[in-house]
């Protein structure tokens, strides 16, 4: 689903009252997580955490003029969605995320390259989530992203 939002606020008020408290935790979570310097802001029509210009002005290779994209959070139709570029990008985090996951989840990992759906918006692991934006800084993601996603493109 597209929400047309000019902040992460106004995203969150379009939600549907059933889900937007669980949103609500998961950005909470992200927020007291993530690593100095990322900038929280809408991004690709969802709640996007970008590396700003200010301190990679090269900016995104698919786009030049938009900041350097890590995690996003999203309600889509069927589930809230989390898009984790760190997991797309090393592998060793992909299977580190892969192994924990059942320690704090009992329903099956639902999970594509970048992107873990939460169906259930009450088993979203708020824990794990935030050992997993813990793990990338914003030198790690910037030298992972020119090495890995820039190099092959």
């Amino acid at each position: 689903m597209l929400y047309k939002a000019n902040s992460p606020e106004e995203y969150i008020a379009q939600l549907p009252e059933d889900r937007a408290f669980y949103f609500k935790k998961l950005r909470a979570t992200i927020l007291n997580s993530i690593p100095k310097g990322f900038k929280e802001e809408i991004s690709y029509g969802m709640i996007g955490y970008v590396v700003p210009k200010s301190i990679y002005p090269n900016g995104y290779h698919c786009n030049t003029s938009l900041p350097l994209p890590f995690a996003s959070i999203a309600s889509q139709k069927n589930f809230i969605a989390l898009y984790h570029m760190g997991i797309y990008a090393n592998k060793e985090l992909y299977d580190w995320f892969v192994f924990e996951y059942p320690k704090h989840c009992k329903r099956k990992l639902d999970m594509g390259k970048s992107c873990i759906r939460f169906k259930k918006p009450e088993e979203i692991p708020f824990e794990l989530i935030a050992q997993l934006m813990q793990k990338v800084s914003v030198s790690n993601w910037i030298n992972l992203y020119e090495n890995t996603i820039k190099k092959n493109n």
